[in-house]
């Protein structure tokens, strides 16, 4: 592999599964975990002056100039292929497509074998004007451990970003890889001919993470989500746990628009190695306060209706799944599932977490499962709502607003 990017000077952009060039901008905002790492023109590494050392996207007259500048925007589908490295223009109601370039520039090629290549996107979800996502390389035997950049997508008016559920691929020269959501919360791990976190030196290997991100300018709901252990009363966004234990799940909906919306649908995704518990699923809301038990259990399946909102109304649903050993990994596993409300045709989310460390003698034979892909919530109208747990036409009201630090929801 000695001078193996001296080959690659003449070779066009799309021979190395890159989309395009950045535009040429000065390198800002990026960073790693070595407070600032060295950069090296295809000459020096040409030269040796890398050696044995295994590092990320440190080339400044690469492919994509300045690789420092890994990540960039543009307009989903556009046919433009200049990429947006620093900053993009984003208006309400368009999809933008968000890059991260995965570079391993040792020219050593299967003799400089990374390990544990793990790329990761931070999504804002606040609402601002100006709006900047992170992205994130993890490698356990590289130097630094950790890089990032990022790109800021700025509006006339304040925004809200949505992750686009299934949208995060990866592309090398071996074709096209799915990757799972967890690309925007634990993080994914990549590849060259599989996913399995190895990535030989050079550019023939490297690969390009998408996701897309759809810009919103009116907050029509707020979603969140929160867990705890069975009989506990602490609520958090991530707890241990043991196989075998039960955890509580609770998701609060708040309607934020000025008028009364109907058809509220929520759904939760649990991950492979959470099972629901049957009859476990309770709605809180301004006309059941103490809790109302639901008789059908498709809070994890198609969904449940919780009815109508009026301004600043809100809802509390409620239900218990359990930790099993389908496929857990050895060491620590991070159990992420998804709560989802639709909203006239609109999905709102968050998501919670369970930790389970797996060390059993012969979890090693156990293949790892990762947390499914969450699947888009359609609303489906009067869906599953429960006969008699909400009367047609019942609507939560501002005056009925259910705080959960009023009634505590402890029980």
């Amino acid at each position: 592999m000695k001078n193996i990017y001296k080959s690659m000077l003449g070779v066009s952009a799309a021979a190395i599964v890159m989309a395009g060039t950045l535009a040429p901008v000065m390198v800002k905002a990026w960073g790693d975990s070595n407070d600032g790492r060295p950069s090296y023109t295809l000459d020096q590494i040409n030269n040796g002056d890398l050696g044995d050392t295994i590092t990320f996207n440190s080339i400044s007259n690469g492919k994509i100039g300045d690789e420092k500048n890994f990540v960039g925007a543009k307009v989903a589908g556009a046919s433009v292929e200049t990429w947006n490295a620093n900053t993009i223009n984003v208006k309400d109601g368009e999809t933008y497509t968000i890059r991260l370039f995965v570079h391993n520039n040792s020219p050593k090629g299967e003799e400089a074998i990374a390990k544990g290549v793990k790329a990761t996107f931070s999504i804002p979800t606040t609402v601002a004007k100006s709006q900047t996502i992170i992205g994130y390389i993890d490698s356990s035997n590289a130097a630094p451990t950790r890089y990032w950049d990022e790109v800021t997508l700025n509006a006339n008016e304040d925004v809200y970003l949505e992750y686009v559920d299934g949208s995060a691929k990866y592309n090398n020269n071996n074709g096209v890889f799915n990757l799972p959501n967890e690309v925007i919360t634990s993080g994914a791990l990549v590849g060259y001919t599989s996913m399995n976190g190895e990535i030989p030196g050079c550019y023939e290997y490297s690969g390009v993470v998408t996701i897309d991100v759809k810009v919103h300018s009116s907050v029509a709901a707020k979603v969140s989500k929160q867990v705890r252990i069975k009989g506990t009363k602490t609520w958090s966004e991530s707890v241990e746990a043991k196989i075998g234990d039960e955890v509580e799940y609770q998701i609060e909906y708040v309607n934020l628009l000025a008028e009364t919306v109907n058809d509220v649908m929520i759904r939760d995704i649990l991950p492979t190695n959470v099972e629901y518990v049957a009859d476990s699923t309770y709605l809180y809301n301004a006309n059941y306060q103490e809790g109302v038990k639901l008789a059908d259990n498709t809070v994890t399946t198609s969904g449940i209706n919780i009815g109508s909102y009026s301004a600043k109304g809100n809802a509390y649903v409620r239900f218990t799944g359990k930790v099993v050993n389908n496929s857990l990994a050895c060491g620590s596993n991070q159990l992420v599932n998804w709560a989802s409300a639709t909203v006239n045709k609109s999905v709102y989310k968050d998501d919670a977490s369970v930790m389970v460390s797996y060390d059993d003698e012969t979890c090693k034979e156990k293949p790892v499962d990762p947390t499914p892909t969450p699947t888009e919530i359609v609303s489906t109208g009067a869906g599953t709502i429960v006969t008699g747990a909400i009367g047609a036409g019942a609507v939560v009201t501002t005056l009925g607003y259910y705080v959960a630090s009023r009634k505590e929801l402890m029980k």
